[in-house]
């Protein structure tokens, strides 16, 4: 994001002209279009795509024929050339493409240069001059301009044209003009460098980790297994994710949790946590896409007092919290565009301010982000920051899905059974055939599905043991299982990934459900993504929201965008009609 101070320095120049404060039109459309300039410097897309961008919208601000961005390497060689005819990479043809002699002028003095006349000056050699096409009876000038990062010289701005009458005052008015814009492209060059250093750098770290993680040896018999409070199982797919929680931990590297809901994401950045340097330090979690934006700015950065109404005292925001210690936030690929550039500048520098204040918090956190959704497709559609994904994606971890640890769900759902039993207190156990319905089971819903299953069965058990009788899908009473059918419904309509990520919720395949019975509900399916389930004016009757709820996780804000409502909606629906909210 360009420096505001910068882009306010810039537009103070324009008000100069004019002592009165009175803005002509023409100066009207210079501030317009250099707004539309400082705009496009700002965008997502590729530095080159930006510079052309810069380029064609420079046109209407100043006469010009031909306009030419160069910007240096470390070397003094120009790196990177864009004009309107094209935008390219370092090659051979740089040297060619420039008038040289006056561009090593321009960076050698860090002044600007105006020639009124390019064929009568001594820095622009005949080929120059045919390059520039400025060997017939048209006089062609040229302005070029510095641009410079920390007052070292960078790159030049260039433009050339048809002289006319009167060029000299009109060439001063257009240098003025260019020198603000070099300021900008300084800026977006400063910024440029920086993402490209500390991308290396994150992904030296990643490399580093990874390696380290490689070189972990085969687990042998006689080393001691690792044992994480919450986190219950013996399967190998497991095993293997304890193995890297503790080689994790031992590192202040910001993680990324990737996974199916419900797979045990903040038990596992719990767990990092405790095993890390920070163990006694604050463990700050909050969930991102429960929160509008800036409800989630005021509980991430806190907010001074009378920062807004209803603000009557200062309040600390979770990074502050979380000081010296680390902070989870989960779902972290929900957050708004324009949040995701405020929350990369704390990733950063680890500093902020509070909403409504201009004091600057400086922290030491750890941050442990989490997400389910598809981020390398976001980054693609530019709904997602990549700069923000290189900060958060250090070291990701993906945790395997229930379906992959099947060999844990009588483990799972033992513990689950006696902590029913504690907390209503019976006797309840498992009879065989009970555990052979759980295991030919998938549960897309992964280890929350299973707690849900267990609950509901054991509340409805008659007998001093669950049987298989006991479970609803026997009945063709499970909803859960008619919700998860026509969500892989809609995603067989879907073209897959190219990539490999976290796999999406599907059914199980048909000699895996052989042992239970069909299920029939009079659930209405969900309506794909982009079309709204219930109507303007009518919301939702219990079923329908029960499995939005049950598919979402029980997140409000991911079950109404599922059936088309507000979350505003959705929180009526759910006291209209008596639906207890889960919290997990």
């Amino acid at each position: 994001m360009l420096d505001s101070v910068s882009l306010r320095e810039t537009l103070n120049l324009t008000s100069d002209a004019d002592p009165s404060g009175f803005i002509v039109p023409s100066q009207e459309k210079s501030l317009s279009t250099i707004f539309e300039i400082a705009h496009t410097l700002t965008g997502l897309s590729r530095l080159e795509t930006k510079l052309t961008s810069f380029i064609e919208r420079l046109q209407s601000l100043v006469q010009m024929r031909r306009g030419i961005v160069c910007l240096f390497d470390h070397d003094g060689v120009p790196e990177i050339i864009v004009d309107e005819a094209r935008s390219e990479g370092r090659d051979e043809r740089c040297g060619v493409s420039l008038p040289r002699a006056a561009i090593d002028q321009i960076v050698a003095t860090g002044r600007p240069l105006i020639v009124e006349n390019v064929a009568l000056h001594s820095a622009f050699s005949p080929s120059d001059v045919e390059m520039l096409d400025a060997a017939g009876n048209k006089p062609v000038a040229f302005i070029g301009v510095p641009i410079d990062i920390d007052e070292k010289v960078v790159g030049t701005l260039s433009i050339d044209r048809i002289a006319d009458n009167g060029t000299r005052a009109q060439l001063e008015d257009d240098l003025h003009l260019l020198t603000m814009v070099a300021r900008l492209l300084g800026q977006t060059a400063k910024l440029h460098c920086f993402i490209v250093r500390d991308r290396g750098r994150l992904m030296d770290e990643e490399f580093r980790l990874q390696k380290q993680l490689s070189e972990l040896k085969p687990l042998g018999r006689e080393r001691k297994k690792v044992q994480v409070d919450g986190i219950i199982g013996d399967s190998p797919a497991l095993r293997a994710l304890l193995e890297k929680i503790e080689v994790i931990a031992n590192s202040n590297s910001t993680v990324l949790l990737r996974g199916e809901s419900g797979t045990g994401k903040e038990l596992v950045a719990k767990a990092i946590h405790e095993r890390s340097a920070r163990a006694k330090r604050p463990f700050i979690k909050l969930n991102c896409a429960a929160l509008t934006e800036t409800v989630l700015e005021s509980e991430l950065f806190g907010h001074e007092k009378g920062a807004f109404t209803g603000a009557f005292n200062m309040r600390k925001g979770r990074f502050e919290l979380a000081d010296k210690g680390t902070l989870f936030l989960d779902e972290i690929g929900e957050i708004s565009a324009s949040f995701q550039a405020k929350l990369l500048r704390v990733l950063q520098e680890q500093e902020f301010e509070r909403v409504g204040g201009n004091q600057t918090v400086k922290v030491d956190v750890r941050v442990i982000a989490a997400t389910n959704r598809n981020l390398e497709e976001a980054v693609a559609s530019k709904e997602f920051r990549a700069d923000l994904y290189y900060r958060i994606s250090v070291v990701p971890l993906l945790l395997p899905p229930l379906r992959e640890r099947r060999s844990d769900i009588p483990l799972l759902a033992a513990r689950f059974l006696k902590n029913f039993n504690n907390e209503n207190g019976r006797a309840l156990v498992f009879d065989s055939s009970a555990i052979e319905v759980l295991m030919s089971c998938e549960f897309p819903g992964n280890v929350r599905e299973l707690e849900n299953c267990v609950q509901r069965t054991a509340t409805l058990a008659q007998g001093s043991s669950i049987v298989r009788h006991d479970f609803a899908c026997c009945h063709g009473q499970c909803l859960s299982a008619k919700l998860w059918r026509c969500g892989s419904e809609e995603m067989a309509r879907q073209p897959s990934p190219n990539f490999s990520l976290p796999a999406r919720l599907s059914m199980p395949p048909p000699e895996a459900i052989t042992a239970v019975p069909p299920v029939s509900s009079e659930l209405t399916p969900l309506e794909p993504p982009g079309r709204s389930a219930v109507g303007a004016g009518k919301l939702a009757d219990r079923e329908r929201v029960i499995a939005a709820m049950e598919r979402s996780g029980w997140v409000q804000a991911k079950a109404a965008r599922l059936l088309g409502l507000t979350p505003r909606q959705i929180g009526y629906a759910l006291r209209r009609h008596g639906i207890e909210i889960k919290r997990f």
